[in-house]
């Protein structure tokens, strides 16, 4: 399901609150190089890890970073929310860049598609459930919640977990 479908809105560009950044913290050694291949600078996600000591390097297609062309910079890790509607394009180039990576997404029809499942069942895959729904904004400025969204969100992931389905508390 494409989140700009369940939004109302003709784009996915949805933005994460901190609180959903939270979980996944405890996952990424320190002093790491985390590449967050679909961020502004303004992402909560940047400020965040460099705020707890990380190197961030972000791109964003309004930057011309085009994750799909771009060559991957040097990193430890690539985390991210990506644009809901390249799900399947996401995953496929993420498996190729060979990389630890952790991407926040709807969990909603995720492995339902053909492609996806099958691209998930010749990889590996490790997935994180959040005890909350993630409630995701539009605006940096203001931060207010713009979508509920009918379903849950959790972490994907790729090398960065210690077991392959993980159970993480969201306090909002």
């Amino acid at each position: 399901m494409k989140m700009d479908i369940v939004a109302n809105s003709k784009n996915d560009e949805f933005y994460t609150p901190l609180y959903a950044i939270t979980p996944i913290e405890k996952y990424i050694k320190p002093k790491s190089t985390i590449w967050c291949p679909f961020d502004t600078k303004d992402s909560n996600f940047v400020k965040r890890f460099k705020g707890l000591g990380h190197y961030v390097i972000n791109t964003h297609l309004s930057d011309g970073g085009d994750f799909f062309k771009i060559e991957m910079p040097s990193c430890d890790y690539i985390i991210s929310n990506p644009p809901y509607s390249l799900k399947y394009e996401v995953f496929e180039r993420l498996y190729i860049l060979d990389k630890p990576f952790a991407m926040l997404v709807g969990v909603v029809g995720l492995f339902e598609s053909k492609k996806r499942f099958n691209l998930f069942k010749e990889n590996y895959i490790q997935t994180m459930y959040l005890s909350k729904r993630i409630t995701y904004f539009k605006n940096y400025e203001d931060q207010k919640p713009s979508l509920n969204p009918p379903f849950s969100s959790i972490y994907a992931c790729r090398g960065m977990l210690p077991e392959q389905i993980m159970f993480e508390e969201v306090v909002k």
